[in-house]
């Protein structure tokens, strides 16, 4: 057989073929004396076997061992990991089907912050008037990028946390109020006295569990990138206005 005969037969392209070839898979056959391969039984029957083991997900470094012992004592071995191993992609993708199932029907639909656990999807919703105000939606934001920078443990306590600030309508309320405040000192002077006004109506929707340690706000302030990424995406007298609202409640809470 040439090679385009022998890869039709097997369900192949001749690329493949080569490609087996150069990686020492399957075995070069003689030559004509014009310089064509001539394939033979053999060749097919390799040639099917690693066709039949590619497609049942090993690797072709892994269908090299299983060639290499002619016994076909390891082929066993190999496929029971090889269907433990789709084991743990079936168990990973029904939960990662679940989570965008979630997502998908969250009450209010998806936020416009992108995917965000059913939890903190239902808040915004339940807030979703605010995002009219400029410094509400970049407070969405940040709380969206917290809900995925913070380590597994800290995401219940975060959503938890959200859901007092924003959990009632009195909360929202609040809320509302203290962005008004804050999006009013966009082009102010980080001296202007709305700016004590803005900070204590911010401190008031602050709920404790959301800064356990404010304590330390303080030194955080002067080290913490995020943070300081976050006051230079504001206008000053705002900064000034978030600076003042957590010193604060680092002396309320000492």
């Amino acid at each position: 057989m040439r090679i385009g005969e022998l890869a039709g037969v097997v369900g192949v392209t001749t690329r493949a073929v080569r490609h087996y070839h150069h990686l020492g898979l399957l075995p070069e056959p003689e030559r004509r004396a014009n310089g064509y391969r001539e394939y033979g039984l053999r060749h097919a029957v390799v040639l099917a076997r690693i066709r039949r083991l590619t497609e049942l997900g090993l690797g072709l470094a892994e269908v090299r061992d299983v060639l290499a012992d002619e016994a076909g004592k390891d082929l066993v071995e190999v496929l029971t990991e090889l269907d433990e191993d789709l084991a743990r992609q079936e168990d990973a993708l029904r939960e990662r089907r679940a989570r965008l199932r979630a997502l998908l029907d969250a009450e209010g639909g998806m936020p416009a912050e992108g995917p965000v656990s059913p939890g903190l999807a239902a808040l915004f919703a339940q807030a979703a008037h605010l995002s009219d105000s400029p410094m509400a939606a970049k407070d969405r934001e940040i709380i969206a990028f917290l809900e995925t920078a913070v380590p597994d443990g800290e995401r219940e306590r975060l959503v938890s946390s959200v859901g007092e600030a924003l959990g009632s309508p009195g909360a929202v309320a609040r809320a509302g109020e203290a962005y008004a405040l804050l999006d009013a000192l966009a082009g102010a002077d980080p001296g202007d006295p709305r700016v004590d006004e803005a900070s204590r109506a911010l401190a008031d929707c602050i709920p404790p569990t959301l800064f356990p340690g404010i304590a330390e706000i303080g030194e955080l302030d002067q080290h913490d990138n995020v943070l300081r990424a976050f006051y230079d995406d504001l206008a000053p007298a705002q900064a000034e206005a978030v600076r003042r609202a957590l010193s604060i409640l680092t002396e309320e809470r000492r």
